[in-house]
């Protein structure tokens, strides 16, 4: 997060939200950005109860990784576990188990399993049926095609990227410590998905189209100066010197007036650029 940001990232809804993988209807999917859900033919059969599943959460964003009994009784129960805490985290686990037993394709190369590996636990599971891991290769594609210049791809990916959210991550998760800290996480990669699409579209001339959206973001996010530098430069480019200057001193303004400081080095360098420059600044 920006060290100036004052609020949390808010965005217009996508309307948009693509499956984790196109391994079939058959194979459960994973979704946890927005509302934890288990897909299987279209439907969700995620566990009900509470912490079980809490604990598949976790389990889902370390998967092939060891996740520590002790780490796992910290999430499910904070600084105060009952005495028999690692009796009934020992539930869990089972109802878990049975949950991917009755769930598995059969007669099949379904290798999703729950495993026992001290001193913790394993969930090894194709990453491409979770929609966090899918989300997290679209934006690095994303940023490696902007690296490549190749603007107009890098934006589709990364829309293709934001459309996995349907909402707050794990929004249907009661969060213990580390899944709160890991939900907070996975916004800020969202918002530096959004940040980067925008500049892909930027560079690839899209710069009155997003005049529109931007206006919205920053009356959203009055704080973040990514998206204020983001405003001026596509009403530069767009032949509307006059309003990026207003937008810088808006800007300005604000941080005064609310944080008593002034606009970063860069955006200062980039309201110097549109004082004196002869061309839009690039």
């Amino acid at each position: 997060m920006h060290p100036r940001q004052g609020e949390g990232w808010r965005e217009p809804v996508d309307v948009m939200r693509e499956p984790p993988s196109s391994a079939g209807d058959n194979q459960l999917e994973f979704r946890l950005l927005g509302p934890l859900e288990a897909l299987k033919h279209g439907q969700d059969c995620a566990p009900t109860a509470p912490k079980t599943l809490q604990l598949l959460a976790m389990l889902l964003l370390r998967a092939d990784k060891i996740v520590q009994i002790d780490s796992i009784i910290q999430e499910l129960w904070a600084d105060e576990p009952p005495r028999s805490a690692r009796t009934t985290m020992q539930t869990y686990v089972y109802q878990l188990r049975r949950f991917i037993e009755k769930n598995r394709r059969t007669g099949t190369d379904d290798n999703m399993q729950l495993l026992t590996k001290l001193p913790g636990y394993v969930l090894r599971i194709d990453t491409a049926r979770i929609d966090v891991y899918v989300f997290q290769r679209l934006c690095q594609q994303g940023h490696e095609q902007i690296q490549r210049g190749q603007h107009n791809e890098a934006a589709r990916t990364l829309r293709t990227a934001l459309s996995l959210w349907s909402g707050p991550p794990l929004a249907n998760v009661d969060c213990g410590p580390w899944l709160s800290a890991y939900a907070v996480e996975l916004q800020e990669q969202k918002r530096n998905a959004h940040h980067l699409r925008i500049q892909a579209e930027i560079e690839a001339g899209m710069h009155r189209e997003l005049i529109g959206e931007l206006r919205s973001l920053v009356t959203s996010n009055p704080f973040d100066e990514g998206l204020h530098g983001q405003l001026i430069r596509v009403l530069d480019r767009s032949g509307r010197r006059h309003d990026a200057l207003a937008a810088y001193r808006t800007l300005r303004a604000t941080l005064n007036k609310e944080l008593g400081l002034e606009p970063c080095t860069e955006l200062q360098r980039l309201h110097h650029q549109l004082l004196t420059a002869d061309r839009p600044p690039q």
